[in-house]
């Protein structure tokens, strides 16, 4: 009877994977497609030149809405994601599948926080009553805080991120459910990803376009492999 319910198990288990496979190679898509058109001038997180991004944004009404539409969009795959793969994994480690999903709601949370900053910043772009209540320079002053929100609020949710997907990926690498290679290079990723950031803040060094460079490139191949892995194959049986 069990050997019944675990094969009968294994369907599932694969359809679940595949969605979640599915959902982060949107997500990777959605986000670069959103940084190539509607990001582009206004997406703080894309420019180290906050007054420049603070003009732009103050006549770009309509591409800072999109901006936020698409995050909404994004956390909801961000949701679909890190559900997925704790169901996949509760059983490989209970507590640190349930830790890195409760991380990961966190860091999709603040992407949320990143659509209402971008919708803030519309509403200062639009609305007619911000130029009676603050003259030009004010409402510059008001879009560059709210770039600096979304700044700060992606690079915190950027770390979220990688600490929960690294919790999962070493459940992965525990479980076997998929190659270890993948597994192990995203251990590394995600963990490499969590640690410069923080780091970088201390060790000016570590900040250098190169080292950026290198841990996004590591976490991008990290993601598309698992995705592509679970969208493909699904899950091997446990």
């Amino acid at each position: 009877m069990t050997i019944d319910q675990n094969r009968s198990a294994e369907p599932e288990a694969k359809a679940l994977a595949r969605i979640v496979g599915l959902s982060l190679l949107a997500t990777i898509l959605v986000g670069m497609l959103s940084a190539l058109t509607v990001g582009q001038g206004i997406d703080i997180n894309l420019s180290a030149d906050v007054v420049a991004t603070a003009r732009n944004m103050l006549e770009a009404e309509t591409a800072l809405r999109a901006k936020s539409y698409i995050a909404l969009l994004v956390f909801a795959l961000e949701v679909v994601i890190g559900a997925g793969l704790f169901l996949l994994l509760r059983k490989s480690g209970p507590l640190l599948a349930a830790w890195s999903l409760i991380i990961g709601l966190g860091a999709a949370l603040l992407v949320l926080m990143g659509a209402l900053f971008s919708l803030n910043a519309a509403e200062i772009a639009g609305n007619v009553a911000y130029t009676e209540l603050a003259d030009e320079k004010q409402r510059l002053l008001l879009t560059g805080l709210q770039a600096t929100s979304d700044y700060t609020s992606f690079h915190l949710g950027l770390i979220l991120t990688s600490v929960g997907n690294a919790g999962f990926a070493y459940l992965f690498l525990r479980s076997g459910l998929i190659p270890k290679l993948i597994a192990g290079w995203g251990v590394f990723a995600f963990s490499f990803v969590a640690i410069a950031i923080v780091a970088r803040d201390f060790i000016p060094i570590i900040g250098h376009s190169a080292v950026t460079l290198s841990f996004m490139a590591s976490n991008l191949i990290a993601l598309v492999a698992l995705g592509l892995y679970l969208a493909i194959k699904g899950v091997r049986s446990a």
